[in-house]
């Protein structure tokens, strides 16, 4: 869009972005002289009609100026441009005052250089001069695109005005919409880091930025649908907008977050305006007949006693604050402090390192023995990834897996896992040595639909049996499809791989899971296996529950967490058919799973035998 008042042939923007005057160069145009009687003042003859003619012929209000801005003549179109506006400000007969007309339009410090620019024109000091003029009416706003030109050596101008309000309004929506956000009409992701790098641009500012995400906005979305959802952020940005104070704005980077940029605001006062956001958004809403609750976890990150230049740095810190408070329990205010970046550059580190050790070969797995308690001997191992870290050492999966998950590394890792697994059956098969894995799938596998594909792939490369692969999943991993699971699930078993429910007792969906998941075997989670002292009357009431359930619907159980022989015991009395734990063994390197099978099946007895 052509801002207000633009001269042409070079212009400066003021601060407030409507460009100013400025001074131009002389290039003198070729001289169209009009006969001498119009250039006083219209005067009769053939010339004047031809004149006449030709600015009538012109479809936009035309007027022919002197160098003074008197009216010379006006074509049709301006005096039926007059008529339609019904102004009496723009009835200027011949003899009128085009001057006057322009500041009486708009009498301000544009207006008059506009003024001044003509009168340079009609000078020879510029070649042309352009503006968007706005024009305020009874009935609104218009635009009017404003052309001069030089017509003669005696300084005469023509004047043509187009109403250019469609396109003016349609520019200016679009400007809009490409910095708001569609759905909530507030600033967009790109707006909010203009302003606040314009607001961190001025002398001695004070800023606070609050990052705030919405706590069970996903639960809200997946129960109620997606319009109920957009219902939700609504009401939220409605909600935001009328709890901050005036000077504030509020914008949505997108999805369930947004951000609130506070100014002059002090370390205490952002924190307060915070907490009110918080509890603003605790009440409950209701959307469509349901009454939703909601919280919302907050980070601030702020000028004070900070020093920032870039909008980016100062959203990320009040991001990782926001985090903080989600990793605290959720629903609540965080202030960035450095540490919590410090942690994000090791994280961040972690993640580019983890990144090389898929590459390197860094990555080992370790096997835990899964004992079959009617025969008591070892029949299976469960695959436990570790890192051996060039400078750390061995890695546990959880000094790394949450950075994996954080960056999204999760599927490649699984792969990894999954290839090494089904090599290293093939290898203990080449001695005589034929045991089940079980191997961990995330719920990133799940969600990426490669799941089967990865597991044959990886079975066929290595030349093993399906019978020989268990694939382990968590309830929270299915959680986002269970019916996406639940195929791919069926697809494994119906094709000879096994697939087995883990932590199965520790969430509150697992019963609704076991009859929808096609699963061949639970895995009894440890909280219920390994019972404290005084408590085993009610874990084996919860065992024998589990078991009898899983029976019911033709799946085996497995016990996991086996510490002690008592637990051990129990399992097999409870008719679990398998177990694991580090009562059974610890999870140890493949080298040395030869010799200690061996060993094992050296002394193995059924442990409910034993047990006696």
């Amino acid at each position: 869009m052509t801002d207000p008042f633009r001269i042409a042939d070079g212009g400066a923007a003021d601060a407030d972005g409507v460009p100013r005057l400025t001074g131009g160069t002389v290039r003198p145009r070729p001289s169209r002289a009009l006969p001498a009687d119009v250039r006083r003042r219209g005067g009769g003859g053939g010339a004047t009609l031809l004149v006449e003619a030709v600015l009538d012929a012109l479809p936009s209000p035309t007027l022919l100026v002197d160098r003074n801005g008197t009216v010379l003549l006006a074509n049709s179109a301006w005096n039926e441009a007059a008529e339609t506006l019904d102004d009496d400000r723009f009835r200027v007969p011949v003899g009128g005052d085009y001057f006057a007309l322009a500041l009486q339009v708009r009498d301000d410090e544009h207006a008059r250089a506009l003024v001044a620019g003509i009168r340079e024109l009609s000078m020879g000091l510029r070649d042309s001069a352009t503006a968007d003029l706005p024009v305020q009416l009874a009935s609104g706003t218009r635009w009017f695109h404003l052309q001069a030109s030089r017509v003669d050596e005696a300084g005469n101008i023509v004047l043509t005005h187009t109403d250019v309000t469609s396109r003016v309004r349609a520019e200016r929506a679009s400007a809009w919409q490409a910095r708001h956000d569609a759905l909530t009409g507030l600033p967009n992701r790109s707006y909010l880091h203009q302003l606040i790098d314009a607001d961190l641009a001025a002398p001695r500012t004070r800023v606070a930025v609050l990052f705030l995400d919405v706590d069970g906005f996903k639960e809200v979305n997946d129960s109620l649908g997606h319009d109920t959802g957009d219902d939700l952020l609504r009401e939220v940005a409605a909600r935001l907008t009328a709890a901050v104070r005036e000077d504030d704005t509020v914008g949505r980077l997108g999805g369930d977050e947004f951000v609130v940029l506070s100014r002059g605001c002090t370390p205490v006062e952002a924190e307060a305006l915070a907490e009110r956001l918080r509890v603003t958004l605790e009440r409950p809403f209701e959307l469509g007949g349901h009454v939703v609750r909601i919280g919302a976890s907050i980070g601030i990150a702020g000028t004070s006693g900070h020093r920032y230049l870039r909008s980016t740095d100062l959203v990320r810190d009040a991001d990782l604050a926001m985090y903080a408070a989600k990793a605290a329990g959720r629903n609540r205010v965080h202030v960035f402090s450095p540490d919590l970046r410090a942690a994000a550059e090791r994280r961040a580190t972690l993640a580019n390192e983890l990144r090389d050790a898929l590459v390197r070969d860094e990555l080992v797995l370790h096997y835990q023995p899964v004992l079959h308690l009617p025969s008591g001997r070892c029949t299976g191992m469960e695959a436990l990834v570790r890192w051996q870290h060039p400078e750390r050492g061995l890695l546990a999966p959880g000094e790394f897996l949450p950075t994996a998950q954080a960056h999204d590394l999760m599927t490649p890792l699984a792969r990894w896992v999954m290839t090494a697994a089904t090599r290293q059956i093939a290898e203990w098969s080449r001695i005589g040595l034929d045991l089940v894995v079980a191997v961990n799938i995330t719920a990133e596998q799940f969600s990426s639909g490669t799941l089967v594909e990865d597991v044959f792939a990886a079975l066929s490369d290595a030349g093993v049996p399906p019978e020989l692969l268990v694939v382990e999943l968590t309830e929270t991993s299915v959680a986002e499809d269970p019916e996406r699971a639940a195929q791919q699930m069926a697809e494994l078993r119906r094709r000879g791989v096994e697939v087995s429910i883990d932590d199965f007792g520790s969430g509150f969906s697992s019963l609704g899971q076991l009859v929808t998941l096609p699963a061949g075997m639970l895995k009894i989670d440890r909280s219920l296996v390994n019972y404290t002292e005084g408590h085993r009357d009610r874990a084996a009431a919860a065992i024998a529950a589990v078991v009898a359930l899983g029976k019911a619907c033709g799946i085996r159980s497995l016990a996991e967490g086996v510490e002690t022989a008592g637990q051990l015991a129990l399992a097999a009395e409870l008719d679990c058919t398998f177990a694991q734990g580090f009562h059974i063994a610890r999870p140890m390197p493949a080298e040395a799973v030869p010799g200690w099978v061996s060993a094992q099946h050296a002394t193995a007895a059924p442990v409910a035998l034993a047990a006696r």
